[in-house]
């Protein structure tokens, strides 16, 4: 919110400042410190952006809020998202078209840092209490789609323990 207590002020900035701030902060400060300052600034802009999709959410049932979620990022120009919930503890929000990874680069790391920390932001203010995110895929990698894994703490901690120990998606979270 701005000092009068009204919404945030939205602008659009072509797809390409992505790769363009992850390119510039990584020169400047090393690829851990990119990682962090994109995730921070996207916490703090989805904690910003949660009064704009707040208006109603509380009342609404799980398909009608994941719609109106969807709704919110397609028409600023994100992508297609899309929710499913492949485990008790954790979610999963999809895009064959995530704008973040959509500048054309290809990296072996996963590299939306910023959605990532937006999508907690968002979802912990709308929550009411801590959400956590972890890509779980990613287009710049070269795969299909950018997955986003979310729950809590403790359940994606876990998760991305058994990823870094190689399991698959799948395998993880049968395990959790």
């Amino acid at each position: 919110m701005d000092s009068k207590g009204s919404a945030p002020r939205e602008i659009a900035v072509p797809v390409s400042v992505f790769g363009s701030l992850r390119t510039e902060l990584a020169k400047e400060a090393g690829t851990l410190p990119t990682v962090h300052a994109l995730h921070s600034a996207g916490y703090r802009a989805g904690t910003d952006a949660a009064t704009t999709l707040a208006g109603g959410t509380t009342t609404l049932g799980q398909d009608l809020f994941w719609a109106k979620l969807a709704d919110y990022f397609a028409k600023r120009g994100w992508g297609t998202l899309r929710h499913h919930a492949p485990h008790a503890a954790v979610g999963i929000l999809s895009s064959m078209d995530w704008a973040e990874a959509g500048d054309g680069s290809v990296d072996p790391d996963a590299s939306c840092f910023f959605s990532t920390g937006f999508l907690s932001g968002l979802l912990s203010e709308l929550a009411d209490g801590p959400v956590a995110v972890l890509e779980v895929g990613c287009r710049t990698r070269g795969e299909d789609t950018c997955r986003f894994a979310f729950g809590s703490e403790a359940a994606i901690h876990d998760l991305y323990g058994r990823l870094l120990d190689g399991v698959d998606l799948d395998g993880a979270l049968a395990a959790l």
